[in-house]
C-alpha cells in the first residue's frame, strides 16, 4: 500500500525551513538572505512521477521564470517529491535539464543547481559530512538568472571560499549538529 502524497503547502514549509535553518542559517550561501527576505524565490512541487514529466514541468518553469519581472522574482526551487529520489538518478537527469535550456536558447540566462536529500559530491563518502550542503528535503532543481549569478560573483568578495568555508562549517557542526538543527 502507497501512502499519499504529502500536500504541497508541507512540502514547501519544510523547503523553507532548510532554507532558513541550513542555507541561510549556517551560511551556506551567502546570496540566498537577501533573495529570501524579498520573496523573490518562486517554490513549485511538481507532482509528475517520470522523469519525462518532470522535464515538461522543468521547461514551464524556465519559460515562466525567463518572462517574470526579476524585481519580484528572481529564482525558482522546482520541487519533485515524487520523482528521482535515487540520487544516481537524479545526477543522470540533470544532462536533460541542461540540454533543454540549451534547446531553449536559455544558455547564459538561466542555470540550474542541484539539491537532494542523498546528495553526493564526487569523489566523497555518502556520509561524508560535506554533501550536506547539498542536502535537500526533497529532489529539486534551483533555477536561477545567470545574470543575478554573474552580479553575485562580481559584488561578493571570497567567492572561490565558499565551498571550503562551507565544508569547515560542516564539519565543526558535526552530523550531531546537523540532526539537532532539526530538532530545534
Amino acid at each position: 500500500m502507497s501512502s499519499a502524497p504529502e500536500p504541497d503547502a508541507e512540502i514547501i514549509a519544510a523547503t523553507r525551513r532548510w532554507l532558513e535553518k541550513a542555507v541561510i542559517g549556517l551560511g551556506l550561501c551567502p546570496f540566498a538572505a537577501d533573495t529570501h527576505l524579498r520573496k523573490q524565490i518562486r517554490y513549485r512541487v511538481s507532482a509528475q512521477q517520470s522523469t519525462s514529466g518532470l522535464l515538461q514541468d522543468l521547461v514551464e518553469e524556465l519559460r515562466n521564470l525567463q518572462a517574470a519581472d526579476p524585481q519580484q522574482w528572481q529564482t525558482s526551487l522546482l520541487i519533485h517529491p515524487q520523482v528521482l529520489g535515487d540520487f544516481s538518478n537524479y545526477n543522470e537527469f540533470l544532462s536533460d535539464a541542461d540540454t533543454a535550456i540549451r534547446e531553449m536558447g536559455l544558455e547564459g540566462e538561466l542555470q540550474i543547481a542541484s539539491f537532494h536529500p542523498h546528495y553526493r559530491f564526487a569523489g566523497s563518502a555518502a556520509d561524508d559530512i560535506e554533501n550536506f550542503s547539498n542536502r535537500s528535503p526533497y529532489p529539486m532543481l534551483h533555477l536561477l538568472r545567470e545574470a543575478s549569478v554573474t552580479r553575485a560573483i562580481k559584488t561578493y568578495h571570497g567567492i572561490d571560499a565558499i565551498a571550503d568555508k562551507n565544508k569547515a562549517t560542516l564539519r565543526r557542526l558535526g552530523k550531531e549538529g546537523w540532526q539537532r538543527l532539526w530538532s530545534e
